[in-house]
């Protein structure tokens, strides 16, 4: 047998025998891959929340308007009738309701992550923030 011969022997058997990942390497591939989950999960409920928190702002500034559009074609109308009356009969989520003292208004909307986070919006403030309505007289 030549040199040459025991030389292509030799590779064949090596070629054969690396048939697959070492151990090594798939602990590394799955520790890649818990990074990865253990950075975007968190990212995805921050999203989720921030979504909820949207969802609870635009309730209450559709809900200004209706009942500011309610004031002005009926100022006597059932709108603002009486405190904390719900806006559901009108469409609106149960959890946007109404502090009423005389002419002003305070509409609150719990944010769907739960009572830690309450948006207000007033007759006279710009838009919803996060604020808890005072109590009216």
């Amino acid at each position: 047998m030549s040199i040459r011969t025991a030389l292509e022997n030799r590779l064949a058997r090596l070629e054969n025998n690396e048939k697959g990942f070492t151990l090594i390497e798939l602990l590394v591939v799955v520790i890649i891959i818990g990074i990865l989950a253990a950075i975007a999960v968190p990212v995805f409920l921050g999203q989720q929340g921030q979504a909820q928190d949207s969802a609870a702002i635009s309730d209450l500034a559709t809900a200004k308007v209706a009942v500011v559009s309610s004031l002005v074609a009926d100022p006597d109308g059932p709108a603002v009738g009486a405190p904390d009356a719900t806006l559901t009969g009108l469409g609106f989520p149960a959890g946007v309701t109404i502090a009423v003292g005389g002419r002003d208004f305070c509409l609150e909307r719990v944010s769907a992550r739960g009572a830690a986070v309450v948006f207000s919006v007033d007759a006279g403030a710009e838009g919803p923030r996060e604020i808890t309505c005072a109590a009216r007289p």
